[in-house]
């Protein structure tokens, strides 16, 4: 009986340090992303942006990586990159809201408002008439585009 308590004391502890581990890696990841927001609320598109690459770089299926990738891009008028890295996050993630809003804005900046309208209908799929990214892309397209 002993032997099986310290047996399953031992698989506990054991249990405890990888999941301790696992949330400590989950922190070194989200380290790149918090970086890259900080520096996106400053607006500091040319800082951020190597920050993201090297980020998107290490962790290549990470949807979040690639669509503030695409938003930091579109900020310093890189259209064409910054649509790709919008699709890649689409692509890992098609219910990523985020995305969604962000390449159908930037499809709004480029005055290609049939494909914004698109990611409008997803949006109202996914999360609704009220959710925040919805309302926010079709207030772009109510706005004249602007690139």
């Amino acid at each position: 009986m002993i032997r099986i308590l310290l047996a399953m004391a031992l698989s506990l502890g054991f249990a405890a340090t990888a999941s301790s581990a696992d949330i400590s890696g989950a922190r070194r990841t989200d380290n790149g992303l918090e970086r890259a927001r900080s520096l996106i609320a400053g607006k500091d598109w040319n800082a951020a942006l190597p920050v993201l690459q090297g980020f998107v770089r290490n962790h290549p299926r990470d949807a979040d990586g690639h669509n503030l990738l695409g938003y930091t891009l579109r900020n310093l008028n890189r259209y064409d990159e910054s649509l790709a890295a919008y699709k890649e996050a689409l692509r890992l993630d098609p219910g990523h809201r985020g995305a969604h809003e962000y390449i159908g804005v930037a499809y709004v900046q480029l005055g290609q408002l049939e494909q914004a309208r698109q990611h409008l209908a997803q949006l109202e799929r996914i999360c609704g008439l009220q959710c925040e990214e919805y309302l926010d892309l079709k207030a772009a397209l109510a706005k004249p585009a602007s690139k």
